[in-house]
């Protein structure tokens, strides 16, 4: 059980590196504020989604549910 833990620690440190950088990688919410005179309405703003910036969403998200199950599964006395 030992080596799992290991692992999983070695998991986590992993993912806390990739969470930190991902979100470091995004735009602030202060970049949309060109949404006041209609700019939100050009090609990038309706396909947000799959541009590079949906992209990091996504994988932000997806990383925050791996990173809270980790750090669950860890606090666990087994």
């Amino acid at each position: 059980m030992a080596a799992l833990r290991i692992i999983l620690t070695v998991i986590l440190i992993l993912v806390c590196i990739i969470f930190t950088a991902i979100v470091l990688m995004q735009e602030g919410k202060s970049a949309g504020l060109g949404a006041i005179s209609g700019v939100a309405e050009t090609y990038w703003g309706k396909n947000k989604g799959r541009s590079m910036e949906g992209a990091l969403v996504k994988f932000t998200k997806i990383l925050g549910i791996v990173f809270m199950l980790l750090a669950v599964i860890l606090n666990i006395n087994f």
